[in-house]
């Protein structure tokens, strides 16, 4: 069960101006709404307590193996609709964890990422990804390796190193989650992602900010710091390193 922390306070005092005695998330809208209120949520642990969509999930909400080797995790089934629905962003943004990112704040943390991670040599593995990915507009991220001709020995490892990297450096979204299906046509496993560019998914304009990279920093971790009032210096630096 992930840590409550200090993060549950701030939105305890969100849901009492809503009329509620506690901030707990019952349902995908109240995800969504959430994303929107904080503007940054990680998916699961950030090393900072509370501060992620696993530690606001209600009791029933939580993930649940059954006997027979089944599961439900309303969370993981929910993040789907939050990203095709939920006017955010997703992707491994934050110290290579997955999390959401709302489309408000999405500029300045693609202007300060893109700042401090250089786009990757045209010549190397990544640049090749990620013009493959340009090309073809989304791909499913097995396909995409496979259109990449990474299918040696080991290569699936290095492969999803090389995207999560893009991914930190705001060159690579999720778009969607893909599942498969068995012989009834219901949908069953964790589902592949259905990566892009942000410039595909949103067009350039919505990704830019008149600003300076280190002012859009500033802002970001000025937002961070009035929503996570104990977090410390290196725990924010590390968010948006």
């Amino acid at each position: 069960m992930a840590e409550k922390g200090y993060f549950d306070e701030y939105f305890k005092d969100y849901h009492k101006r809503k009329g509620g005695p506690k901030y707990e998330i019952h349902s995908c809208p109240e995800l969504i709404d959430c994303i929107q209120q904080a503007g940054f949520l990680p998916l699961l642990d950030s090393g900072i307590p509370g501060f992620c969509a696993e530690s606001l999930m209600a009791e029933e909400c939580r993930f649940t193996q059954f006997d027979d080797g089944s599961w439900e995790w309303p969370l993981w089934q929910w993040k789907s609709a939050a990203v095709t629905e939920g006017n955010c962003v997703y992707g491994k943004f934050f110290a290579g964890k997955a999390g959401f990112i709302s489309r408000a704040w999405w500029p300045d943390f693609y202007n300060w990422r893109r700042h401090s991670r250089p786009a990757p040599d045209y010549d190397s593995v990544e640049g090749a990804i990620l013009a493959t990915l340009r090309e073809n507009g989304s791909f499913v991220a097995r396909e995409l390796r496979v259109a990449c001709g990474l299918t040696g020995p080991k290569m699936r490892g290095r492969f999803d190193s090389y995207v999560n990297k893009l991914q930190m450096g705001c060159y690579i979204v999720t778009e969607d989650f893909v599942y498969p299906r068995d012989k009834h046509g219901r949908e069953y496993g964790f589902g592949w992602s259905l990566l892009t560019t942000p410039e595909n998914l949103f067009g350039t304009a919505a990704c830019e900010r008149d600003c300076t990279p280190e002012e859009s920093c500033q802002r970001m971790a000025a937002h961070l710091h009035s929503l996570l009032p104990e977090a410390t210096e290196k725990q924010i630096a590390k968010l948006l390193k």
